[in-house]
């Protein structure tokens, strides 16, 4: 072989190696969840509310070829009357990597009584939401109801069918008696899903357990939240969330509050680039350079790049720092709540997020997927 074809293979084996490695890069866990709002479903959104986290963080535990995904969730109510769309269906949220105004969003939902149209509310979410093209990107639908699931005028047999074929998978969760579920139609959506079906009782309070790790997780917080630094005409607004999140997180459970923050520790989960000048600036490296003074924090309003970028970088090695701790811990605290739930010989507790964590790990590990 002539070293010019040799250095021509090489070049074309160093494109596919590119190649391969910019596609893992744009892998994606892509999370929806359609909620009831009706108003029986109190209990629903109660669960949903103390879960967000705990979802976020079995995400998180996924690896494709040794990457970790970039997660991102979307939110939709459903049936509830005050929606002023004929299927009484609203998108809450787009796909985002804003977790903080999916939480917001979600504190927010308020239950009315309705028609529970899922058939449509799956077809809307399907076919509006921006699902990427990467045939490794996982791609998951969460329902959760209690009325027949074939109400309404869309079949959800073929929109079903449809999300199958882009790779989107549809889960259901009845809130209720299994068999009802079964009766209703519930169990037939998730087979032509290709997902899981599940039932809840969604008056169920969440079980937390708390663990020695919980105070000086909490501690890292307040460290943590100190290493953003917000830019933009929006900034300070985005920061102010922050706060408002972590307390809405709190005010389910303190355990609850533990997992945002362990949630916040991790990079593929939890990114601020749009509003925090840190995870801006490893995103764009040049960035600061053009930055302008009016989207500057008054803390640095008449620095120069070179000030900037230093304080940027402090920040950042302190925020790495935490996270590493914060994570080191949170190893711990699942030790210690996996084996608390063994003694108390209940590890499947039939709630939402156990629901939904169950269905992940197992979808994960049939697409490829470790943990």
């Amino acid at each position: 072989m002539s070293a010019k074809n040799r250095q021509l293979i090489e070049h074309l084996f160093g494109m596919m190696r590119n190649h391969q490695e910019i596609s893992v890069k744009k892998i994606k866990f892509r999370l929806l969840l359609l909620l009831d709002t009706s108003n029986s479903m109190d209990g629903l959104i109660d669960q949903a509310k103390s879960r967000l986290w705990n979802i976020v963080n079995t995400l998180t535990t996924l690896k494709y070829n040794g990457q970790a995904p970039q997660v991102e969730i979307a939110l939709y109510e459903y049936g509830n009357d005050g929606l002023k769309d004929e299927n009484y269906i609203r998108q809450v949220t787009p796909l985002t990597q804003d977790l903080d105004l999916v939480s917001e969003k979600l504190f927010a939902l308020r239950t009315n009584g309705g028609s529970e149209y899922c058939g449509a509310v799956i077809r809307d979410a399907s076919m509006n939401l921006n699902w990427d093209g990467n045939e490794k990107s996982m791609k998951l639908i969460y329902i959760a109801g209690n009325e027949p699931f074939d109400q309404g005028k869309i079949n959800y047999k073929e929109v079903i069918s449809s999300a199958k074929r882009k790779n989107i998978y549809t889960n259901t969760i009845f809130c209720g008696n299994r068999d009802e579920g079964i009766q209703t139609f519930w169990q037939n959506g998730a087979t032509i899903g290709d997902g899981k079906y599940f039932n809840i009782d969604s008056d169920r309070k969440v079980i937390y357990i708390e663990t020695p790790y919980d105070i000086r997780i909490s501690e890292c917080n307040a460290k943590l939240n100190d290493t953003y630094i917000h830019y933009g005409s929006k900034g300070s607004e985005y920061k102010t969330k922050q706060i408002a999140q972590d307390r809405n997180a709190e005010v389910q459970s303190s355990a609850n509050a533990v997992e945002r923050t362990v949630a916040k520790a991790k990079k593929n989960a939890y990114k601020n680039d749009h509003w925090d000048l840190v995870d801006k600036a490893e995103k764009d490296k040049s960035y600061i350079s053009n930055i302008r003074q009016d989207e500057l924090p008054s803390e640095l309003k008449g620095k120069s790049s070179a000030e900037i970028q230093k304080i940027v970088a402090q920040k950042s090695s302190e925020r790495d720092k935490i996270q590493k701790e914060i994570e080191e811990l949170s190893k711990k605290r699942q030790d210690f709540i996996d084996a608390e739930m063994n003694k108390r010989g209940s590890s499947d507790s039939d709630d939402l997020g156990k629901a939904i964590e169950k269905s992940i790990l197992e979808l994960a590990k049939k697409n490829g997927y470790s943990s």
